[in-house]
């Protein structure tokens, strides 16, 4: 369902609802600013197929919570959001995290194109969007939190961004079932621990893994 046909009160209402239930409390302008992200993404998939979610009522949960479920586990002041694709999570937890500094990381020019205009739409000022391929970027500055969704399987992720990451940093794994297979392939010098994640609106298992080195 576009937009247009959905009622904006109605999304606010939902997304104020399941704010609260989950216990992430974000000021009205930052929900308004997520909800004006999301009609923005359902406006571009129209032509450019960002995302495999049509409907703009399931972008709620599929894209605002689900990025921002693992906000608390963000650490540090410099985040890089791997295979960011639509902005996501990167978006959602920038907006949530205004203190932070983000750079949102595609190798692919059309979804770099809609987040660059999405950022400068919606005046977010602490983000710096990138087109890339993660194994060419070289940034003069290390990051403290890395994180990706459906980005790779994790010894990839690690083989690609460990070089990135400050010392003492993380890298955050955003997964869906428990990826038992994924943990026990990484590099020996890599510790993996795992939390369940509740996502209101989605009925589906979803785990963050959150990678450190030893």
């Amino acid at each position: 369902m576009s937009s247009a046909s959905v009622p904006a009160e109605q999304l606010a209402k939902t997304l104020a609802a399941s704010l609260q239930r989950s216990g992430c409390e974000l000021t009205d302008d930052i929900q308004s600013s997520l909800l004006a992200y999301i009609h923005l993404l359902d406006k571009w998939n129209k032509t450019y197929n960002l995302t495999a979610v049509r409907d703009i009522r399931q972008m709620v949960p599929q894209h605002l919570l689900d990025s921002l479920s693992i906000n608390r586990y963000l650490q540090g002041e410099r985040i890089l959001d791997v295979g960011t694709g639509a902005g996501l999570p990167g978006i959602p937890l920038a907006l949530a995290n205004p203190d932070k500094q983000f750079v949102l990381l595609d190798s692919a020019l059309k979804r770099t194109r809609f987040v660059t205009q999405a950022v400068g739409e919606l005046g977010v000022t602490n983000v710096t969007v990138v087109q890339s391929r993660i194994e060419d970027y070289a940034p003069e500055k290390g990051f403290d939190t890395i994180v990706s969704r459906a980005f790779t399987a994790m010894k990839d992720f690690v083989s690609a961004t460990a070089r990135l990451c400050n010392p003492g940093g993380q890298l955050l794994a955003m997964k869906g079932r428990f990826p038992t297979q994924e943990i026990n392939d990484l590099p020996g010098n890599w510790q993996a621990q795992t939390e369940s994640l509740e996502v209101p609106g989605i009925d589906a298992e979803r785990h963050i893994v959150i990678l450190s080195s030893k």
